[in-house]
């Protein structure tokens, strides 16, 4: 790890301690006032971000073969951990779940899924593969979120409906959940700005310079916001009394999925070399703070995604040598 990488990551934590500071300080106003934050970030500045980059990327120009041999992987991997947190949750299809419980598969599908791809994937890609390598990972990075929220907010309001329905004694039809599922996927923060910027996108129009650069300003705010709520997730809850199962799914975003990623690119997609590397070093990134977002979202699991987010990042620099050791036996830079 270069001394600049190091440098990032130092200041990564950094503004997570001002978070934890700030919280044990009462600096913040109280867990409502965090919420309030959280809610601030996933129905303001989240959506922003994702509309402007919906609106702005250039469909022609992905490379297509690259997005697909990471996110057939990615996205398989998610619907697989959604499914056996499911099956847990529901001791195997023989309970219902409950309208409490309805959330949790997919927030710990997204806390084991869903990477860091911008503060540490942007600038690793950089020095780790120069300018071409970040050319590959700012493709990566442009759907990124788009992709992996939308499955996941269509299959946590599966769920939710589902065991309100069934909680509620209606029962519930194909037709009704579908009905309701649909109308809270769509009017959603992630995935309503992200089919408005596909909309505007597909127009072929630009975004007036004046909204371009608001909606800049926004996103801009997603990233150190996120990680002062993480730092005083941190200060009031601490990793949680389950810290070890949190570090057993750290481990598992850092090492299994990018395995998966590895055999699906690599046989599956015939891709190696600089390819190669760039999408398993994406796969390896720790865990992203909308995971935390996600679980605030849903009120569900913010202890452990905050512990998953820590100790993943933490064991980050453990991961990222021994992926660039396997990469050397595929002939990767």
């Amino acid at each position: 790890m270069t001394w600049d990488l190091l440098f990032r990551l130092v200041a990564l934590f950094g503004v997570i301690a001002l978070g934890w500071v700030g919280a044990r300080r009462r600096l913040l106003a109280g867990p409502d006032g965090l919420r309030a934050l959280g809610n601030a970030a996933f129905l303001l500045f989240v959506p922003a971000l994702l509309f402007r980059t919906m609106a702005r990327v250039d469909l022609a120009a992905l490379p297509w073969r690259l997005l697909a041999a990471f996110f057939v992987p990615v996205v398989g991997w998610l619907l697989l951990v959604w499914l056996w947190e499911r099956r847990q949750l529901t001791h195997g299809g023989t309970m219902p779940l409950t309208p409490a419980l309805a959330p949790q598969p997919t927030t710990r599908a997204i806390s084991v899924t869903f990477g860091n791809g911008v503060q540490m994937g942007l600038p690793f890609s950089a020095a780790l593969f120069g300018e071409a390598g970040l050319r590959l990972q700012v493709a990566i990075v442009s759907v990124h979120a788009l992709i992996l929220l939308s499955v996941l907010t269509v299959l946590a309001e599966v769920d939710i409906a589902r065991a309100g329905a069934q909680h509620s004694g209606r029962g519930h039809s194909l037709l009704a959940t579908l009905a309701t599922t649909v109308r809270q996927t769509v009017i959603h923060p992630v995935v309503l700005p992200v089919l408005l910027g596909l909309a505007w996108n597909l127009t072929g129009l630009k975004l007036p310079a004046q909204a371009d650069e608001t909606l800049q300003m926004l996103g801009q705010a997603v990233v150190p916001l996120c990680l002062v709520l993480i730092g005083a997730s941190l200060a009031q809850h601490g990793l949680g009394p389950r810290w070890r199962a949190a570090l057993g799914r750290a481990l598992l975003k850092l090492f299994a999925l990018p395995a998966l990623v590895l055999v699906a690119a690599h046989w599956g997609a015939g891709l190696d070399g600089l390819a190669l590397a760039v999408v398993v070093i994406a796969a390896a990134m720790p865990t992203g703070s909308n995971a935390l977002l996600f679980a605030q979202r849903y009120r569900t699991l913010e202890v452990e995604a905050t512990a998953i987010i820590v100790l993943s990042t933490l064991c980050f620099a453990a991961a990222v040598p021994f992926w660039l050791w396997v990469l050397g036996w595929f002939g990767s830079p």
